[in-house]
Parts: C-alpha cells; sequence; structure tokens
C-alpha cells in the first residue's frame, strides 16, 4: 500500500519538516516563550555559558532546584529539523507495518509485529530477504517473544545507525530504500556534534550543583528530535535521581502516545523518568504554518480537548508514581483546575510532597493569582 493508503496524512507529515523560509522567523505569533536564532557556533557557545549560569544560580539557591534550557539555543536548527524527519519516517514505517498486520487505531505500545510476517513483508518488497532481516531482530530481548513493539523498533535506530551517517528506510511505494539523511558535510558534522557536547557539558554541571535541568519543548517539527536527545541524557544522567526533564506539550493529539511510550522505555531500561508538563506555546503560529504548508494540523481542535489531555497524561504520571515511586513530573500548567485536580489526585494515590516527586511551576506567571490551602 502506498503511505497515505495506510496512514492518513502520512505524506503530508513530511513537509512539516522542510524548512520553509516564511516561518524562518519563529517569534510570530509566539509571546509566552523565549525564541533563539543560529547565527554562529560562538553565539551558540555563549547562550551554553549563559545556561551554565542559570544552574549555578539555582543549585546555590535551593537544595532542590531547576532550571530550563532549548536545544535551539545550542545548535543549528537544520539538525533538528532533518533528525526530526528521520524519526518520523522510522516510526511511520512501524506503523505502515503494523497497519498491514491489522494492527491499525490500537494505542502505540499495543501495536506488536509478528516477527515473521515483517520479515516476509520486507522479503515481499524486495528490501531484505529473510535471510538477510533475520539479523535486525537478534539480541538479549528484541524479536525473543516473536513479536516487536515500538520501542523495540525503535532500538534499531541505535544499533544499527549512528545520527550522522546514511539513514535507510523503506519506501512503500516503490518497494525500495531509501535515503532519509543526506550525508552532512564536515561542517555540519561539527556542528552537530558541537550541540550534543553542549548539552553534556550542561547535564554534567546540573548533575554536580543537584539541579533538575529541564529540556523545553519548542515547535512540532523540531520535536522529535529534542525529544529524543534528551532521552539520551535521561539514559544517562537519570540513573539515580531524575537530573534530566523532558517537557511534553499537551495541546498536541500525539501528547499521550508520546508519554506513555517514554514511561515505558524508562521501566524497561531502568532509568528515573522526569517530565515537565505543560499546555502549549506556540498554537497560533503552528496552525498558521500547517495550513500555508499543507500538512495536518497538530494541535487537539479545542481547549477541551488539550485539558482533557494534559489531565489524561498528569494522572498516567503520577499513576506510575504510586506504583514505582521512580517517576517525576513539574507540573506546568498555569491553570488553576488542574492544580486542584493535582491535590486531589495525589491524596486519592498516597503520594506525599515530602516525597518530592510531584512540584509545580509556572502557576501565575499566565493566569489569575489562585490561593488554595497548602494543606490540602
Amino acid at each position: 500500500p502506498s503511505p497515505s493508503s495506510s496512514t492518513p496524512g502520512a505524506e503530508q507529515r513530511e513537509k512539516q519538516y522542510r524548512v520553509h523560509r516564511g516561518f524562518g522567523d519563529r517569534r510570530g505569533g509566539v509571546i509566552s516563550a523565549r525564541t533563539y536564532f543560529y547565527a554562529d557556533e560562538a553565539k551558540c557557545d555563549q547562550h551554553m555559558e549563559t545556561f551554565l549560569r542559570c544552574i549555578d544560580a539555582s543549585g546555590g539557591s535551593s537544595e532542590d532546584g531547576f532550571s530550563a534550557i532549548k536545544l535551539t539555543a545550542l545548535g543549528r536548527p537544520q539538525f533538528l529539523l532533518q533528525f526530526s524527519e528521520v524519526l518520523v519516517k522510522w516510526r511511520r514505517f512501524f506503523h505502515q507495518m503494523a497497519a498491514e498486520q491489522g494492527q491499525a487505531g490500537r494505542a502505540a505500545l499495543e501495536m506488536k509485529l509478528e516477527v515473521e510476517k515483517l520479515q516476509e513483508a520486507l522479503a515481499h518488497l524486495g528490501i531484505a530477504t529473510k535471510a538477510e532481516s533475520q539479523h535486525w531482530f537478534t539480541g538479549e530481548n528484541l524479536g525473543v517473544s516473536g513479536t516487536v513493539d515500538l520501542l523495540d523498533w525503535n532500538s534499531l535506530i541505535d544499533s544499527r545507525t549512528k545520527l550522522s551517517k546514511l539513514l535507510l528506510v523503506p519506501n512503500m511505494q516503490t518497494g525500495q530504500l531509501e535515503p532519509l539523511l543526506s550525508h552532512f558535510t564536515e561542517e555540519e558534522e561539527l556542528q552537530m556534534k558541537r550541540m550534543l557536547q553542549r548539552m553534556d557539558v550542561l547535564a554534567k554541571r546540573a548533575t554536580e550543583k543537584g539541579v533538575r535541568l529541564m529540556v523545553d519543548a519548542e515547535q512540532s517539527y523540531f520535536q522529535p528530535a529534542i525529544s529524543r536527545l534528551t532521552l539520551e541524557m535521561q539514559r544517562r544522567f537519570n540513573r539515580d535521581r531524575a537530573i534530566i526533564f523532558n517537557t511534553y506539550q499537551c495541546y498536541l493529539k500525539e501528547a499521550y502516545d508520546n508519554v506513555t511510550v517514554d514511561i515505558e522505555l524508562s521501566r524497561r531500561e531502568g532509568w528515573r523518568f522526569g517530565t515537565k508538563l505543560v499546555r502549549g506555546a506556540y498554537m497560533e503560529q503552528e496552525r498558521e504554518r500547517a495550513a500555508q504548508i499543507g500538512y495536518e494540523d497538530p494541535i487537539n481542535p479545542t481547549y477541551e480537548k488539550t485539558n482533557e489531555m494534559y489531565h489524561r497524561c498528569l494522572d498516567y504520571i503520577l499513576e506510575e508514581i504510586k506504583h514505582s515511586r521512580k517517576a517525576n513530573v513539574m507540573v506546568a500548567s498555569h491553570n488553576e483546575d488542574t492544580v486542584k485536580f493535582t491535590l486531589r489526585r495525589m491524596v486519592e494515590l498516597g503520594i506525599h510532597p515530602s516525597e518530592k516527586k510531584v512540584y509545580f511551576g509556572q502557576l501565575l506567571g499566565m493566569c489569575d493569582q489562585i490561593t488554595f490551602p497548602l494543606g490540602e
């Protein structure tokens, strides 16, 4: 089947990750979030130094401090666009294979590809013989059960490729392996490595100072790469405590799938899940860009749907805290009802504030002042 026949809007999604001159200035329609522009590598180093001073200040003023960074301040956004498209195409191919096996419409973690059928499909498409693809699904856990889920599938990128190498994925229309990402130039390769190095410097400083480092969410066309790079830092630095916090934007239609998939990964790999949960700051710009370029609006259609998504994601994380005590959440909601919802659920689930698993931030920045009994 063609991508569009098995996954609605699949062909259009690629447009989301292309450079568009009309939206080069990302400040348009954004009044509640800081926007960085790539000037050169020296400017990125300056931003890193600013972030380091913020981490030091937070560590010096509180035993449980937080500091936030934006990845578009630490490197060339073009790399984030390209890598985001790679990740989206790779995940889309998994969903296409799941649809072939009669699993369309299931939640992300409920989709499990039968390895035998997947290998047969790859052979039928002329992509790889069964013998050639067999080595994809080997290892301590991968494919041992006879099935491959989305987390197994994502791990194939880790084991078979490097970010800077040529990535290949099957084109369902042509049956051919096609490059997802052109080779970087030598300078682009250096830019990518410097971004990763700056992230590493900041994470190490945050660990030294006992500061939780929150990686802010940004526009949806950067977000797959931002989340993936943040996840790599969580794997390294969140072994004993949650130092690195990812950010999930609940105005996105895919927010719940993203939260549940990442929590499941933290369970399997044994690291501490940390997140800041927000509604989102780029709605007007996101919708305008989607309409002009011609891809599906990634934002929930109504405020009520976004509110429902926020509480659904938050409740899932609170349940995880109850069962494992290994998750941490910053409730950055700007919303009185959400604060009350969180407090009520903490009481119902037996999560005491002294455990320091649930934090509140951004309570008054964009809403009227709220008051509520602290003892509730």
